[in-house]
């Protein structure tokens, strides 16, 4: 239904209801049919759903299968261990993502607001979830919209829509109809939409829409249906398929060979292989992801960083492009009186939003003196003005209370001003009190006479003040039109005519003001309006005074924090529903813009096709006046150029390609709870420093998985050659492993280090190190022949020592091969310390748990090798002292070949390149 095309009478007709509102009875048949005012929330699972979905991985699924069959042959022992590590893993996943659940939950109840409504001709406050179709609703200023509606009453009504559109600029409400059926949401002056602010005036409008049926509703349920995969789910499938591939052809091929040419059993071979498979297949991969994604998750809960979902924060670590909306994320959304042109002096005013503190500078040749305000009569008179002619309020929010409300939530926030009314005047207000006007204590002194709201017809807003014996009249608003009401102006301390010169002087001041995207209103007045003329019918002659250029400003730290995404090799782009002009200043003082780059509108997206529109994107760095369609194309081409691309947003605007990107990232305490409910992680904070150090995190914990999946694969790659390498070239009548000695090494030692080394502590430079392209695999070629070379080396040494004991009985020879892969995979994990520093470089005492690992794993091994219950149950016996010196030194080949090839790899690749 287009209700902005229709009268108000076609209005009631239709939707049964009149300007009393309606009963109770209808109410309640309405909500009956309608349901509640309530957007599409996603479904909550319990614990007990979330804890079954840990067990969704394809290497869960044969470690499962694994345990079956050695359910089936007797080997309970084995099945109890593998049970134990999938259940762990399960665990700490339920854990974390419960804990998100819930945060979630409490954001969502914290929006929660009441509606003031007509029903039967009274007014009524009840919660917004209960409003129906055809509900009549009172709005004031500070309200947020609780429904779609059409306007049938306005009183200088502005409201806030950049959580629909992204356009931060308040728009005047009307309540005529409007003709064009297809014009855009910001264009239908005489309806509101819920998620959206009243920040001036009051009102009465007819509720049109309820729940998914509102454009937020419509949008949100569209978003359901968008589905982008994190890209570590991604590369742990692909790993997966690869090891069950290898698992399947190198167990089938020892299976047959140990039947048809070494005379085994089946039964024993069977058992062999299993145990094969279990070590082929790293089964502390789903425990050591889960430690490292918990633990990174941790540290970004300290920070401020909600993140939903375990393997969000490393997508992040991989990004390549991060699209960043300009209003609310980049900006304070906040407006603020930042250029002053008065009495032919151009100022410039520094503070924090609507903090009424902040100093002025006289701007002379590009170069800003700090002065008194006191010295510049002509700065005063725009002063005293803005105090007048500003109805806004401003007040500030205690951290403390914010905290008592959301205690489970906001963990940091520091005191934060904030306005009811309308912005342009709020800003006004803080340009005065920065002077030392306050309008409450002016008003008491110089009584409100008369007032002219601002209004989209006349565009200005006259205020009449009593001075002693006379009355002073001071008008704001659009320069054009405030110019064609003066015939004089204020100039270097004196008032004298305005002459085309001056004039010509005033418009090109007007247009520099304009041109660095500042919003700028001009300042006039008339210091003695006689009484006869109070009425304002018709405006009488003013002074000019000047102009206030107003911006709502950068965050602060902003360019910094822009500056080190930057250098950690990620291309930003800024994308507005803002005016080409406006985004353009915004994203050059933030550093996003620089001269060269393209600007892209929404208008000439529209016009190009997708291989024109995709050459220009390289270049492109500013998104201008664009749609939330728009945001998703540039969203998915993105991805269609091979980049991991990030987005950050907080309006209902922002969803779809919040949900589209690999990673969205919502903001907390502004954002809209569709954007929060489509977002990957969520800024408690809104401050983009997190962004930084989830970054930072991110590519922290691809490292450390990688490092570990490095260590853990090379190692069972190990164990697999070795077995391969005696049955198929020394032709013994004997393994040099048992399945029992396998399950040992994978489980204990492999499975202590491991542990251990996911809590390695985070290396320095991460943000400047490069990392892999979308769709490139896991392990790149390099890292896949590394892996292969290391076991080799480890299979070189086992193989010998199996060799020199064969000789002796099985045991002895099993025992040997079992302590001498045991002590390969301690260098190995003290190597994977790092990448391509030497072991002799860096620190070795910085990760407590490897060190506890190490003493752990020796004593267990010593007792596996002496103590008599183990020896039964691994079917080892005693090493001599000349054997433990001789296992030591042959499995300390892997130190020598791992610091040549890391002094290798630093003559010969770059740094960036090994990860």
């Amino acid at each position: 239904m287009n209700w902005h095309t229709k009268d108000l009478k076609e209005v009631f007709n239709i939707l049964k209801s009149s300007p009393e509102g309606i009963n109770l009875s209808k109410a309640i048949s309405r909500r009956e049919k309608y349901g509640y005012n309530k957007l599409p929330e996603p479904k909550t699972d319990n614990l007990f759903l979330i804890f079954l979905r840990q067990f969704k991985s394809p290497l869960i699924y044969i470690l499962l299968c694994a345990a079956v069959i050695l359910l089936f042959i007797g080997d309970f022992s084995d099945v109890l261990v593998i049970f134990i590590v999938l259940i762990s893993n399960a665990i700490i996943g339920t854990l974390q993502e419960g804990r998100a659940q819930n945060t979630l939950l409490a954001l969502r109840k914290f929006t929660e607001t009441n509606a003031v409504v007509l029903r039967a001709g009274k007014e009524i406050i009840i919660p917004d979830y209960e409003l129906v179709p055809g509900d009549i609703i009172l709005l004031q200023e500070g309200q947020k919209v609780p429904a779609d509606a059409r306007l049938i009453e306005v009183n200088n009504l502005k409201t806030n829509e950049a959580p629909l559109t992204g356009e931060s600029e308040p728009i005047s409400k009307i309540t005529s109809p409007l003709q064009n059926e297809d014009i855009l949401l910001a264009d239908q002056k005489n309806m509101i939409f819920r998620g959206t602010y009243i920040v001036s005036g009051s009102g009465k409008a007819i509720v049109t829409a309820i729940g998914s049926e509102t454009v937020i509703g419509k949008i949100s349920s569209e978003i359901a249906k968008i589905d982008t995969e994190i890209p570590l789910k991604k590369d742990i499938r692909k790993l997966s398929a690869m090891i069950i591939l290898l698992s399947f052809f190198i167990s089938s091929a020892i299976f047959i060979a140990g039947i048809l040419f070494f005379n085994n059993s089946i039964i024993d071979m069977f058992k062999l292989i299993v145990a094969l498979a279990v070590s082929f297949i790293p089964e502390g991969l789903p425990v050591v992801l889960t430690i490292i994604l918990a633990t990174g998750v941790s540290r970004m809960a300290r920070k401020n960083a909600l993140v939903k979902k375990l393997q969000a924060v490393e997508a992040l670590g991989r990004t390549k492009v991060i699209a960043i909306d300009k209003t609310g994320t980049l900006t304070t959304n906040e407006m603020i009186v930042k250029k002053a042109f008065v009495g032919g002096k151009m100022f410039e005013i520094d503070g924090l939003g609507y903090d009424p503190s902040g100093n002025f500078y006289l701007v002379t040749k590009g170069k800003k003196n700090i002065i008194s305000p006191e010295n510049f009569p002509d700065l005063l008179i725009a002063g005293k003005i803005s105090a007048f002619s500003g109805s806004a309020k401003i007040k500030i929010l205690d951290k403390h209370a914010i905290k008592q409300q959301m205690p489970s939530v906001i963990e940091s926030f520091s005191n934060h001003w904030a306005i009811s009314g309308d912005p342009t005047e709020a800003s006004m207000i803080v340009f005065a009190q920065k002077m030392g006007f306050k309008r409450d204590i002016m008003l008491q002194h110089y009584p409100l006479i008369k007032e002219i709201p601002f209004n989209f017809k006349t565009k200005y807003h006259a205020t009449v003040n009593k001075i002693g014996d006379k009355n002073m009249l001071s008008v704001v608003g659009v320069p054009e039109v405030v110019l064609n009401f003066c015939n004089k102006v204020l100039w270097e301390g004196q008032e004298i005519s305005l002459n085309k010169e001056i004039k010509y002087q005033l418009t090109k001041s007007l247009k520099s003001l304009l041109n660095r995207g500042l919003r700028t209103i001009a300042l006039g007045f008339n210091d003695d309006i006689k009484v006869k003329d109070l009425s304002l019918e018709e405006m009488p002659p003013l002074t000019f005074v000047g102009f206030l250029g107003m911006v709502d400003p950068l965050r602060e730290g902003v360019k910094e924090v822009l500056n080190k995404i930057k250098s950690a090799g990620i291309k930003i782009v800024m994308i507005t529903g803002d005016h080409k002009i406006t985004a353009r200043a915004i994203a050059k003082e933030a550093g996003i813009y620089k001269v060269g780059d393209y600007i892209l509108t929404g208008e000439q997206i529209d016009k190009m096709n997708q291989k024109e529109l995709i050459k220009l994107m390289t270049k492109t760095t500013v998104y201008a006046r664009v749609t939330p369609e728009h945001k998703l194309k540039i969203i998915n081409y993105f991805r269609k150029m091979g980049y991991t691309i990030a987005m950050t947003g907080d309006g209902v605007n922002d969803t779809p390609s919040l949900v589209a990107a690999d990673l969205g990232v919502a903001m907390g305490k502004i954002g809209t709870e569709v954007a929060k409910e489509a977002g990957d992680i969520v800024l408690l904070d809104d401050k983009l420093e997190s962004i930084v150090a989830a970054i930072e995190e991110g590519r922290n914990i691809f490292l450390t998985i990688k490092k570990t999946l490095q260590y853990l694969l090379s190692t069972n790659i190990a164990e697999v050659f070795t077995i391969t390498f005696s049955l198929f070239f020394m032709r013994g009548h004997y393994l040099p492993l048992s399945p029992s000695q396998i399950i040992w090494l994978n489980f204990i030692t492999d499975g202590f280090l491991v542990a251990a080394l996911a809590m390695e502590p985070k290396e320095k430079g991460l943000l400047k190190k490069y990392l892999r392209k979308r769709g490139e695999s896991f392990f790149n070629n390099y890292d896949m022949i590394r892996m292969i070379l290391t076991a080799f080396v480890i299979t070189l040494g086992s193989v010998f020592i199996f060799w020199l004991h064969s000789q002796n009985n099985n045991s002895a020879a099993q025992s040997a091969t079992l302590t001498t892969l045991a002590i390969f995979q301690w260098f190995r994990a003290w190597e994977a310390k790092s990448y391509y520093k030497s072991l002799f470089q860096i620190n070795l005492t910085d990760n407590k748990f490897l060190i506890g690992a190490t003493l752990i794993i020796v004593f267990l091994q010593l007792l596996a090798i002496y103590n008599p219950i183990f020896q039964k149950i691994l079917k080892t016996v005693p090493l001599g002292l000349k054997d433990w010196v001789l296992i030591i030194f042959v499995s300390s080949s892997i130190i020598i070949f791992e610091e040549l090839r890391k002094i290798y790899d630093k003559k010969k690749i770059k740094i960036s390149s090994s990860i």
